[in-house]
């Protein structure tokens, strides 16, 4: 029986110019009180937003041990999280975008 052999595939090209980010992305947003008391009340955009609150998380040592994907919430976090014990990473986003104004 003849093996088929496949082709090689070729990696894509990519242009020399570098991505510009999105200008909603980097919009100043005010937090909400119970977001400002985690993040800082000064406007910031959403990709600072989402640093700071990453690093809230892993200094305080919140990230499920056995499920890195999940956030246990601290009482801080808890009101930011609709009062939810835990969330995952993706809903944490969509938790935290009603807290910014």
């Amino acid at each position: 029986m003849a093996t088929k052999k496949k082709a090689a595939r070729k990696p894509a090209k990519k242009s020399g110019a570098k991505r510009k980010p999105n200008e909603a992305f980097m919009k100043p947003m005010t937090p909400s009180a119970a977001l400002g008391a985690v993040i800082g009340s000064n406007p910031q955009p959403r990709t600072e937003v989402t640093k700071k609150i990453w690093a809230y998380i892993k200094k305080n040592k919140l990230q499920d041990t056995k499920n890195k994907r999940n956030i246990n919430a601290d009482d801080k976090l808890k009101e930011i999280f609709g009062g939810k014990k835990q969330v995952s990473m993706f809903e944490m986003t969509k938790l935290v975008s009603k807290h910014l104004k």
